[in-house]
């Protein structure tokens, strides 16, 4: 190998300090911390979408993207006086030696011997349960006053609605708060009283509309965590299918030199079904 990890690493650090220097790129110039949140975003989805993929060539592009970002930010911090992304790596990597005992050994600051320190048998709910008690002796070590804590605080409210959903209805359940049966969430899913409701007219502002169809979608985060499905990857790849049956379905039909908007609803729904038999039989 001709450089090494590290020596790649410092390559993109200069290639960014040159992209934000005085004969950088005026657009990459132009950049804050505020307008570079959607990019962070996409560049996410991005990685997401490649691991979905199965495709190694994709998420290697992809995870550099990702860490050109955040390479990005850290330059920005360290024009203001801040911190470096040396600093950062710094802070990540004492992180996980401090709150992984049980793999580097309890003689790390805020650390002490004991048995679920010194074990290499933990459970996954024990290494988390770990990591919450090394947390808190942390901030007790920095003279921080113990952190206000609820169930729910640690759930980032940027969180995409449904993932949030999702995430904050299995902290609520841990504590009890849970229906008993998976059954239980498909009666709260049931339409008949929305549809009830729409039919008389009771759903005629937006607001109660916006009610009724949150409550709706939370108790379909609520079953998908009740089956063990992750809700924001499982619409992601439903989405991804119809997009792909739709686009199929337009491209046999306006094949025949008459677009869509002119072509009735049968005509859509018969070729929607080929599409459908057509990935069903390859």
């Amino acid at each position: 190998m001709a450089d090494s990890i590290g020596e790649r690493f410092e390559r993109l650090v200069g290639i960014m300090r040159s992209l934000r220097g005085p004969q950088g790129c005026p657009w990459d110039r132009d950049q804050t911390h505020q307008s570079l949140r959607r990019f962070v975003l996409e560049e996410t989805y991005e990685v997401l979408d490649a691991i979905d993929e199965g495709n190694p060539d994709s998420l290697r592009e992809e995870l550099g993207d990702y860490l050109f970002e955040a390479v990005f930010l850290a330059q920005l911090s360290t024009e203001a006086g801040d911190f470096n992304i040396g600093d950062a790596l710094q802070v990540v990597c004492d992180k996980l030696v401090r709150r992984h005992p049980h793999v580097f050994g309890p003689d790390v600051i805020g650390v002490k011997p004991g048995p679920s320190t010194t074990s290499s048998h933990l459970s996954s709910a024990q290494v988390i349960q770990q990591w919450d008690v090394i947390k808190a002796r942390e901030r007790a070590a920095a003279g921080k006053a113990p952190k206000t804590q609820t169930t729910l605080s640690d759930v980032p409210r940027s969180l995409p609605a449904l993932l949030r959903a999702y995430q904050v209805s299995g902290l609520a359940a841990k504590t009890g708060f849970d229906w008993a049966e998976t059954a239980d969430v498909v009666s709260k899913i049931e339409v008949a009283e929305l549809r009830q409701e729409l039919e008389s007219g009771l759903l005629g502002s937006a607001e109660r509309a916006e009610d009724e169809m949150g409550d709706l979608l939370f108790s379909i985060a609520n079953l998908s965590r009740k089956l063990g499905i992750e809700p924001e990857g499982a619409l992601r790849r439903a989405t991804e299918k119809f997009a792909r049956r739709f686009t199929g379905m337009e491209q046999a039909l306006t094949a025949t030199g008459t677009p869509l908007s002119r072509l009735s609803l049968d005509v859509m729904e018969t070729e929607w079904q080929r599409q459908k038999a057509r990935e069903s039989n390859p």
